[in-house]
Formats: C-alpha cells, structure tokens, sequence
C-alpha cells in the first residue's frame, strides 16, 4: 500500500480522535465560550446577533483554590436568572448539529443558561450601593465597607440596593445584603444593560462553571482577564 493510500485511510481516525480530544478539554479543562450580550462591556463585547468576543474559560482552577473577587466567571443560572440573550428557534435537525458543533468550538448558542459576570462578593460578605456612587463591599471578618473603585465599568446606573431582587432605598445605616454562605454575589460591567445579582439575587458556587481568563477572538480583541486593582 502506497503512502499516499495509507494517509487517506489514517485521516478518518485522525479526525476522530481531534473530536475526542476537543470533547475531553471542553468536558473537563478548558472551554471556549461566545458572548452574547452587552453586560460585560466594555471588557468583553457582545450584544444580540452580532460577532461577539469568545473567551477561554478555565474549568479546573476552583477545584484547586476558591473564587476571588474580581474574577469574570461563568456559570449556570437556569431558574433563577434572566436571560439577555434572545432564545433561538428550534430548527430541524441539521440545524441542531450545527449548533452542537457551534457550541463545542464557543462560536456560539445564546439563549443557553450561562451566564458571565463579574464577582463583587464572597459567602459572608455585606455588598451595598451606593456610597458616593460606589458599590461597597464589608469583606466577612471586617468592621469597615470598602468602596470600590471600578474604572473598568461602561456605564455605572449607581441602582440602590439593600436586598437582593428589591429595589428598595437604603436606609440610613442599612448593612447591605449579606452574601450566604455557598453564593456568590456578581455584577456585570455594563451596569444598566445587566440582569444580575441586583434583580436575580446571589449565584450558588456549585454552578460555576470556571473562571474567564483571556478573549481569543476576534484577533484585535486577544487579551488577558486579570483581576483589576480595587479587588487585589
């Protein structure tokens, strides 16, 4: 048999076992994930229908270390958060391998449950806005509330809160809303254009699905995603 006739034998195996290897990173390690709303920028971009920015998102890096504040996340909010994406038509069947296959390489599938936002509070944190138009967090442990100092945001609508899901008026005094233990409580950068933890309520960890930590595309857009200077 020639080696021209060998290769195009070995080339079906070759691509099955790319596919594998994708679907043991993307179950596992790392998985790409497509932006499909405005809430995150101008950090990352994304908005219905459009190319948005597609991020890596690290999968193994909170079995190993807990979550900081700051970091951009994803994770699962079915039943508990609102969508900003609008949901797609079912399509027929060729449609749906194409999604599957869109969803496997992060090119797309808004309309899914994940969600991407940004950590302002930690299991026993008290979050509160706004002092002087700044969301402030008192870390668990701590008598003094830190104003942050968020340069990062597109639009701040500076949204008063006290407890989550509410839009009641802070009191004078009012100690915020105390994060539970095992959640998460998380905003998007784009301030008006997120539904968040001020409308949604706090995010259980357990539905984090890893942390985002450098857009790969579109090429102009290739950067990393450190944790700002207010959260170190």
């Amino acid at each position: 048999m020639s080696k021209k006739n060998r290769g195009w034998r070995e080339l079906p195996l070759l691509i099955v076992f790319a596919l594998v290897l994708a679907i043991v990173v993307k179950t596992f390690l790392i998985q790409a994930f497509f932006i499909p709303s405005g809430s995150m920028e101008t950090t990352l971009h994304g908005c219905p229908g459009c190319s948005g920015d597609r991020v890596l998102v690290n999968k193994v890096i909170y079995d190993v270390r807990d979550i900081h504040r700051g970091e951009i996340v994803v994770f699962n909010g079915v039943d508990s958060f609102d969508s900003e994406a609008p949901s797609l038509p079912p399509g027929n069947g060729a449609q749906r391998v194409l999604r599957g296959v869109s969803r496997l390489l992060g090119l797309g599938a808004p309309g899914e449950k994940d969600y991407i936002k940004r950590v302002i509070g930690l299991p026993g944190d008290r979050v509160a806005c706004c002092s002087n138009g700044h969301v402030t967090v008192q870390p668990k442990g701590s008598d003094t509330a830190v104003a942050l100092d968020e340069p990062y945001l597109f639009e701040d609508d500076a949204a008063v809160f006290c407890e989550a899901g509410t839009g009641s008026e802070c009191k004078d005094g009012s100690s915020g809303v105390l994060v539970p233990e095992g959640r998460l409580w998380v905003m998007g950068d784009h301030r008006s254009a997120s539904s968040d933890s001020r409308a949604n309520g706090t995010i259980p960890i357990d539905r984090v699905i890893g942390r985002a930590f450098v857009v790969v595309w579109p090429p102009t857009r290739i950067k990393v995603l450190p944790v700002p200077d207010p959260f170190r």
